[in-house]
């Protein structure tokens, strides 16, 4: 299942769990660094999920690195934890390294093709996404593509040292299919 995906700015490429620990037990730091285009923090986040594993007998992870068609260089992420194969869900997460790539689109690209992977090739019955309710320009992203909010989880995540609230939001794949 694992496929590079090219659009007209980004290349899309898979990081499953068994591509992340052949990263780790066949390369030094610094190769690894610049495969995954990460900092310091982002390095030991990953070096987290090599040692203690990502994956459980019905629940998995399954994102893109997103490289810069021009520069062949990591700028940000997109795709799916919690994946759980046996009831055809999955959380979607996003994120660009730098400001400099925001409000261009590149997201907006990205995740058009994301989708369309979720739900054809990983079957994909219903993606959510949960986000701060203050971050209106992921919100704008998730409704651009007709996700709706179901809730909100109250002071559901850790964030600069205080518990922060999600909107949980939702896409289900029969609303994905009918306004492709």
């Amino acid at each position: 299942m694992k496929s590079i995906i090219e659009t007209q700015n980004l290349i899309l490429k898979p990081l499953v769990p068994s591509s992340l620990h052949q990263l780790f037990e066949n390369n030094d730091k610094q190769k690894i660094v610049s495969v995954l285009g990460c900092d310091e923090e982002e390095y030991k986040r990953f070096e987290f999920m090599h040692i203690n594993g990502m994956e459980t007998y019905n629940q998995s992870l399954y994102f893109f690195l997103l490289l810069d068609k021009e520069t062949q260089k990591p700028i940000g992420e997109c795709g799916y934890h919690t994946w759980n194969t046996t009831h055809h869900r999955a959380e979607l997460f996003y994120k660009l390294k730098e400001e400099k790539f925001k409000r261009k689109g590149l997201m907006t690209e990205a995740l058009k093709e994301v989708l369309a992977f979720g739900f054809s090739k990983m079957k994909l019955h219903r993606i959510s996404a949960m986000v701060a309710p203050w971050n209106k320009a992921s919100i704008k992203l998730l409704e651009k593509y007709n996700f709706r909010q179901e809730g909100l989880c109250k002071e559901d995540y850790w964030y600069r040292g205080k518990y922060e609230d999600s909107a949980c939001y939702a896409l289900l794949k029969k609303e994905w299919q009918a306004n492709r």
